[in-house]
């Protein structure tokens, strides 16, 4: 997938942008950066129709603000030229495209003086208040975290007097280095796939000590010294966790003892909730690593795992090469500092939504749905007895959550297209194709929106596109019941056709035969299993998934 890129500022970033362009031409050669005409006139480019920015037509596009310059260095003025900003962007904004706006730092000659009533905190509250309520207003606008950079740094390594007075170069060179860092990180985030599971080793990983040695060497988490170092591990997962990743045990241990110190264990910051899955025996770890793929139906590319010791890092890379295995620290003071780079480095999302959020309880709720299927007498018996509900969601409101579907799911994919946020938001906006999105609850709870649908209606006979489903609800027929709605729709507009598409790839042979077993028909087919299928539309097609429709539905 490419991109086209824009930054944009009211300080001089020429240099920064030079940089960036040499970069993205090393690294990323499919992605186009805008050249900005001068700068101090963000707001006027933006809203300008006849521009050479309007006609580039950014994918995403890059503010890094300078607050005092958007004030006029008028601090009496402040927030309600803060707020004018604000309004004028949001009027210039285009909803197929992303923007990241940078946060406050205010800084200049006299935010010394500011400091002594507070003026210079007010105006950084105001400038990040209009940014929070904006990017709730508007879900492709997202926050750039330029002060992070900055407070990295210091201010004294950050900005210069002289280079501003020479030509209003707000940065030292290795300040907008960093910004470009930043920039790219956010680039790249774009097109990544994240991984999903973070599988850690107890003794000596989650916290210090042997959890069999506990009577006679007390376990070290505590709040000080060696024993908070790894508190404060698992302060890092459990925001990880927070921010949607799945956490599991893998740990060669006798399991009473471990769960009594994850249980009760008055310092643990993670408790048995937190985990999707626990393997805490003495088997081979990779067996285990290789049960919890399977009870997750997940991929195994789809985990790392993190333990202190080198040869069970070696048998699980040998055993389990699809598995990404990262170092471990030499000194326990590192721990936090190798957490938060493994979470950048493989599971940071360009953008968090609430069905990240609740990953840990969807997972929870499906180890019920596991049970309760050992114990139903037929598949059919555990259909009826999980009561599913089926309701379409509006794609427009979650463009979000349905472009991060598409992008991530692999098994459950028919055709592994991929779209960026802004090429997603044109889609929707396009006539000749429609999508379908759907939620699904059952007597456990909610599990989210969990399936998604692109018709292409350009052709006399449609097409669907794109066919994707949660690995989550996979084998529950669920599928049945989404292609029944999209016919029955098409049908009830006059279509008396509807043809789909089946492209292999490594990863979707789950789906392989679906719309066979859907009864289409194949038309075409070739060595390479990618195969065309068409069925006759017709209004009294049922398909078995025992399930209900709730919500916003066509009437039959």
């Amino acid at each position: 997938m490419s991109h086209r890129i824009a930054v944009l500022s009211n300080v001089n970033m020429n240099f920064a942008v030079r940089m960036l362009a040499r970069e993205l031409a090393a690294a990323e050669p499919d992605t186009a950066l805008y050249q900005p005409e001068g700068y101090g006139n963000e707001l006027g480019t933006l809203l300008d129709v006849s521009s050479s920015y309007e006609a580039f037509a950014p994918d995403i596009t890059f503010l890094i603000m300078d607050v005092l310059e958007a004030v006029d260095h008028d601090p009496d003025a402040g927030s309600e030229r803060i707020e004018s900003w604000f309004a004028s962007l949001k009027a210039a904004l285009h909803a197929e495209r992303l923007y990241y706006v940078s946060d406050a730092f205010l800084w200049g000659p006299e935010s010394e003086i500011l400091r002594g009533d507070d003026c210079r905190g007010a105006l950084e509250h105001r400038w990040q208040e209009c940014l929070r309520a904006l990017c709730a207003q508007c879900p492709n606008v997202r926050i750039l975290p330029y002060r992070h950079v900055i407070e990295e740094m210091g201010a004294e390594n950050a900005f210069s007097l002289k280079m501003w007075y020479m030509g209003r170069i707000l940065h030292t060179n290795e300040a907008q280095k960093r910004i470009v860092e930043l920039l790219l990180h956010i680039i790249r985030l774009q097109r990544r796939i994240p991984k999903k599971v973070l599988l850690l080793d107890l003794d000596n990983t989650l916290w210090g000590g042997l959890a069999g040695e506990a009577d006679h060497t007390p376990i070290m988490l505590s709040g000080e010294h060696t024993g908070l170092m790894y508190r404060n591990l698992q302060r890092v997962i459990a925001g990880m966790q927070k921010q949607g990743v799945l956490l599991g045990i893998v740990s060669k241990n006798n399991e009473k003892d471990a769960m009594d110190i994850i249980s009760s264990h008055p310092q643990m910051v993670l408790r048995p909730e937190d985990f999707v899955a626990m393997k805490i025996n003495w088997r081979p770890k990779p067996e285990n690593i290789a049960e919890i793929a399977r009870e997750l139906n997940l991929g195994l590319d789809s985990f790392v795992f993190w333990d202190d010791s080198p040869a069970e890092r070696t048998l699980v890379k040998a055993s389990l090469p699809q598995v990404t295995v990262p170092d471990f620290p030499d000194r326990p003071e590192e721990l936090t500092e190798a957490m938060v780079r493994i979470y950048r480095q493989y599971f940071e999302q360009a953008a968090v939504t609430s069905e990240d959020r609740q990953k840990t309880r969807q997972y929870a709720e499906n180890a019920k749905r596991s049970a309760l299927k050992t114990q139903a007498l037929d598949f059919a018996s555990y259909l009826r007895q999980l009561a599913m509900e089926i309701s379409r969601e509006s794609p427009e409101a979650n463009s979000e959550r349905l472009t991060q579907l598409v992008n991530k799911t692999n098994q459950f994919n028919l055709t592994t297209k991929r779209y960026e946020l802004s090429a997603m938001q044109r889609l929707l906006q396009d006539a000749g194709k429609r999508v379908y999105l759907y939620r699904v609850k059952d007597c456990f709870g909610d599990n989210g929106i969990v399936a998604a649908v692109i018709v292409d209606l350009t052709e006399a006979v449609p097409m669907i596109d794109t066919f994707v489903m949660s690995c989550r609800v996979m084998g529950r027929n669920i599928e049945n019941a989404i292609i029944e709605d999209i016919e029955r729709e098409l049908y009830r507009q006059g279509y008396t056709s509807l043809r789909a598409k089946y492209l292999p790839t490594a990863k979707n042979r789950p789906v392989e035969n679906l719309f066979e077993k859907l009864d289409y028909r194949i038309l075409a087919a070739d060595k390479t299993g990618e195969k065309l299928y068409e069925i006759t539309l017709a209004p009294d097609r049922r398909r078995d998934y025992c399930a209900r429709w709730t919500g916003e539905r066509p009437a039959p």
